[in-house]
């Protein structure tokens, strides 16, 4: 980890940012990353239909409503509401991440965790202004580009120490990435986007704490206002430190204790992050750290057709970093189970699926989940074995008849080494749809326009599908 020193280009991570986002509407971005990109975007706005009915999305609609903000601007998905672009992204933003289904950047290397939900921030801001200044899809895409890579890439930049001491990235470097979203699409200067990143430095935040919480869902909405905020601040003529980020006393330095330079300087686009390492699409809705112990779990239980009545017991073991991270290991509602091993371990022993359907407080409260997951033993293992991720889970399941099946899982289904294509996501797609009750035909149109956003004139088609009768 290192402190900047003024003036080394090889440290100045604000100049990498500002370089990157100047250069981007003429750069050659790969049709792989494009097509990637739309599947992420077409995972995301599934996402936010099904969170617009979540209490954490009307709640911030009802807020959005009181203050006066609930009228001409752009569109707040699944609902006849617009609103002005930095409070439609808020409330899109929480649904997008209500549910905890968004897609996850993984960190690169195995002794970090905490990856970071960036499409759950970004998409809704590239979204809401590209309404408001009549953007094409494909000003749309790499807008959306943009700020996934920045946010992805300052995740595996800053110090260990900032997710590791209670920090949530989803939430503090997600404000960096809205901002490079939003600078693209309004066209800010080089200088402009500098003051754009001091001013989002004194915005990011978000705690880890809140984990299981309604609190917790605002982080990526958060950093969305935030971004957007900064960016409109900033054409204004707000200036910042140009170094607010990377500089002594700045971000890095007051929030994490350093920074690790390499981690973004010269990696902008070089590859895309949906190159390397690739970001993950979840196939359950909550933390994404329980996804390869449930994985490996389901493996188990179907390859050998054990019936739940036949389990004694589960023992699971992660890394202590992943223990520490998912923190309710006997949850009070449906919320905290989402960052439960044991309830996920559980409702898979017993219903064989995880989905928006089982994470709810009724179904945590049945009473074979609960004697379920006093099955369950979660802990840490101490020695890391050859070709361990930093996912990495270990499953033993014992049986009332003396056997014990054991598995191992160094990855979940959606991530880099077992992807989801298009198809697939379309599926979650239009599940996510069908349980926000959105109507079918709209539904449709968004994953026909979705398919070629690249080649719209406008992305007003798309948001007129997003909108429900009212």
């Amino acid at each position: 980890m290192t402190s900047d020193v003024e003036g080394n280009a090889e440290r100045d991570v604000t100049a990498a940012i500002a370089d990157f986002a100047g250069s981007l509407p003429t750069a050659e971005v790969p049709d792989t990353v494009i097509e990637r990109a739309k599947i992420h975007i077409l995972d995301s706005l599934g996402l936010a239909l099904a969170g617009s009915v979540s209490d954490a999305a009307r709640i911030v609609r009802e807020d959005i409503v009181a203050q006066g903000l609930g009228g001409e601007g752009s569109v707040i998905i699944g609902t006849a509401l617009s609103a002005p672009p930095r409070f439609a992204a808020f409330a899109n933003a929480t649904a997008v991440h209500a549910d905890n289904f968004d897609d996850t950047t993984p960190q690169v290397r195995a002794d970090r965790t905490g990856g970071i939900h960036a499409s759950g921030a970004v998409l809704p801001v590239v979204l809401a202004l590209g309404q408001s200044c009549g953007a094409s899809g494909g000003e749309i895409l790499r807008a959306y580009l943009a700020g996934v890579e920045v946010a992805s890439r300052l995740n595996h930049t800053i110090a260990a120490r900032h997710y590791g001491d209670g920090f949530h990235t989803t939430g503090t470097m997600n404000v960096f990435g809205a901002a490079i979203a939003a600078a693209v699409l309004k066209g800010l200067c080089r200088a402009e986007t500098v003051n754009a990143i001091g001013i989002a430095a004194s915005h990011a935040s978000g705690i880890r704490r809140n984990f299981g919480t309604m609190a917790e869902v605002l982080h990526p909405a958060q950093a969305a206002q935030a971004g957007i905020t900064a960016v409109d601040l900033a054409a204004r003529g707000l200036t910042a430190a140009g170094d607010a980020l990377h500089g002594p006393v700045g971000y890095f330095a007051a929030a994490a204790g350093g920074y690790d330079a390499a981690g973004i300087v010269g990696k902008l686009g070089t590859p895309w992050v949906f190159e390397d390492p690739g970001v993950w699409i979840k196939p359950h809705p909550n933390g994404a750290l329980t996804h390869p112990g449930a994985g490996c779990l389901l493996a188990l239980l179907t390859e050998h057709d054990v019936a739940s009545e036949q389990i004694a017991g589960i023992s699971v073991k992660t890394n202590h970093r992943v223990l520490k991270t998912l923190i309710h290991h006997d949850p009070a509602d449906g919320m905290q189970a989402k960052f439960s091993m044991e309830f996920t371990l559980a409702i898979v022993a017993l219903d064989r699926r995880a989905g928006l359907g089982e994470f709810t407080t009724a179904t945590l409260n049945r009473s074979d989940v609960r004697e379920m997951m006093r099955k369950v033993d979660y802990t840490a293992y101490e020695t890391i074995g050859e070709g361990y991720t930093n996912v990495t889970t270990l499953i033993d399941v014992a049986l009332q008849d003396s056997r014990t099946l054991s598995g191992r899982a160094n990855h979940a289904r959606g991530s880099t080494k077992s992807p989801i294509g298009f198809d697939e996501v379309a599926e979650k797609y239009r599940s996510c749809a069908a349980y926000s009750g959105h109507p079918e035909g709209r539904v449709a149109n968004i994953e026909m326009v979705v398919r070629k956003l690249d080649e719209l004139v406008s992305v007003e088609s798309l948001l007129n599908a997003l909108v429900s009768k009212g």
